[in-house]
């Protein structure tokens, strides 16, 4: 039986799957040994998969001496989710008034050229 490999998504899930179950740290070489085993992400896709969540700012990550670190813990995550909804909000809040704002512009604007309809 021919086995179909994980997609980008599916191999980023699943590796932050091992840091929020473990609630550990990791260094690359532990990923490669890991991610295989627990999760099907096949040991040469693990420092590519590991560097787009480090990029995106879901892991993160920590030069100590010649070693470097891993890690994300699930509190950061849902802080990150709470701020991006704020600041969503925050947005649509600003849209819709500066739309009510436009929206009046406008019926102030249908006022004045309808008295000028009126002249001629």
């Amino acid at each position: 039986s021919k086995k179909k490999g994980l997609s980008a998504e599916e191999k980023r899930t699943r590796m932050m799957e091992i840091f929020f179950e473990t609630k550990d740290v990791f260094q690359l070489k532990d990923l490669e040994k890991i991610a295989p085993k627990e999760k099907g992400i096949t040991a040469m896709s693990v420092k590519e998969v590991l560097q787009s969540l480090v990029d995106d700012g879901m892991v993160d990550c920590e030069r100590i001496g010649t070693s470097n670190y891993y890690w994300a813990f699930p509190s950061k995550a849902l802080h990150a989710r709470k701020r991006k909804l704020e600041v969503l909000e925050s947005q649509l809040s600003e849209g819709s008034q500066k739309h009510a704002s436009l929206q009046k512009s406008i019926e102030k604007a249908k006022i004045g050229r309808c008295e000028t309809v009126k002249v001629k």
